[in-house]
């Protein structure tokens, strides 16, 4: 993962990622299930892809549209990238750019010896100046190719291209007010007014143009951009947005997480209790009310509604963790073994849940089975990124594991991947 993003899980923010992403993968050609959505608590409004089967969504992608459209819009573009391999294919411009700026620094280094600094310095910015724009014009095509593969993505989901218009139209807003004067040719993204030009037409002709938003993925996103605000705004700004007079679904679920972080359990509690009474299988609304309260040291009070959520979402893995977390605090053998089991099957569902692979190793600890002990922190390092602690940890494994059973092999493969990673480092260092 990209050096200096903090990344966010919530089961209910990625499982509606997946519910309006997932169709746009499929008609990439690609298998939803293998790509990774990775939510970045970073407000501004930004998507982006970085290699492989991945795409990078900004909490500012909800807190900043205006409707569920926009944010399909900009995973379908995103999505252009990744099918495309744009990041791979990078190097084609690396490659070219290079050798232009070495041109530069080897006629402006023959300059100076001639005895002319000043020229031989104008040849090798000069130089590094053309490497550049021709790097920066590589990645405004992958940019427009991006937007035309969108339009098709959106055509074959039956979805209307009007969100990722308005996108555009947002950010040729913030163009006027931040650069009116910008040269487009140091930009890495067309002009929005360009963009918009080159995609409209296209837009406006698919049949699908005037297809009003699905009311139901609409309703989702205005629960998410509201839990979005409970969570990352100030509790007195959340509660200006969604006062106490608003009986809407999103405000009390705004508010649940302003009074939380108000310290007024009482009436986080109260709103989570209106939003179960009302909508009694949702696992989210029992997530939320058992989090806070075995947040605050209610463990037994917690677990009934983390088993609830557990059993109304079972392939969740988020939630089957916290669930388990809470009968780990118990700490006791009879809710250690009720923990085991749905532990492996959280991390057997979601292997990158870290916490997962830490809580599993409590338990395991506790039961006095140090080699699997020792494999799920060899598993939780290596997501850590931390190759020295998972190498160690793995080899302690391998010395507990039987030869040639899966585990075995598995603790073999990080050590052998943590080993790798290792010596990467070092090179880098040398």
């Amino acid at each position: 993962m990209a050096q200096g993003i903090r990344t966010l899980r919530d089961a209910e923010f990625e499982n509606f990622l997946h519910r309006i992403s997932d169709p746009i993968f499929a008609a990439g050609g690609l298998r939803p299930e293998d790509v990774q959505i990775y939510i970045v608590d970073d407000t501004n409004l930004n998507a982006f892809y970085a290699g492989g089967q991945a795409i990078f969504i900004h909490t500012g992608l909800i807190l900043q549209t205006d409707n569920v459209d926009q944010v399909i819009g900009v995973i379908a573009h995103e999505a252009g990238h990744m099918i495309a391999g744009h990041v791979q294919r990078f190097d084609e411009a690396l490659k070219p750019a290079t050798s232009l700026s070495i041109l530069g620094l080897v006629l402006g280094a023959a300059a100076i010896a001639a005895g002319a600094p000043e020229a031989g310095m104008g040849l090798i910015t000069g130089g590094q100046g053309v490497a550049q724009r021709s790097v920066l014009k590589f990645r405004r095509v992958q940019e427009a190719s991006a937007d035309q593969a969108a339009i098709q993505f959106l055509k074959d989901t039956e979805m209307s291209g009007r969100g990722l218009l308005e996108i555009f139209e947002k950010f040729r807003y913030q163009e006027l007010l931040t650069a009116p004067n910008i040269d487009p040719y140091v930009l890495t993204h067309p002009l929005s007014g360009e963009r918009i030009a080159n995609v409209e037409q296209r837009m406006k002709a698919s049949p699908y143009w005037e297809k009003p938003t699905d009311p139901v993925l609409q309703a989702q996103y205005n629960r998410i951009k509201a839990k979005l605000q409970g969570y990352i705004w100030p509790a007195s700004s959340t509660l200006g947005q969604y006062p106490p007079s608003n009986k809407s679904i999103p405000a009390r679920y705004a508010r649940i997480y302003a009074y939380n972080k108000a310290l007024e359990w009482d009436k986080a509690m109260a709103e989570a209790d209106s939003l179960i009474a009302e909508i009694p299988d949702d696992p989210y609304f029992h997530e939320i009310k058992g989090q806070i309260l075995l947040e605050n040291g209610h463990v037994e009070q917690s677990l009934p509604h983390l088993e609830r959520a557990a059993q109304l979402a079972p392939t969740e893995p988020l939630i089957l963790t916290l669930y388990a977390q809470a009968l780990v605090a118990k700490d006791e053998p009879e809710t250690d073994r009720l923990a085991m089991p749905i532990l492996e099957k959280s991390v057997r569902i979601d292997p990158y849940n870290s916490f997962g692979w830490y809580q599993l190793a409590i338990i395991y600890t506790r039961n006095e089975e140090p080699a699997l002990a020792n494999l799920a922190t060899a598993e939780r390092y290596m997501l850590q990124r931390n190759p020295g602690r998972a190498a160690m940890h793995a080899s302690q494994a391998l010395e507990g594991l039987r030869p040639g059973t899966p585990k075995w092999l598995r603790a073999q493969d990080i050590r052998q991947a943590a080993g790798v990673e290792i010596e990467q480092s070092a090179n880098r260092r040398r």
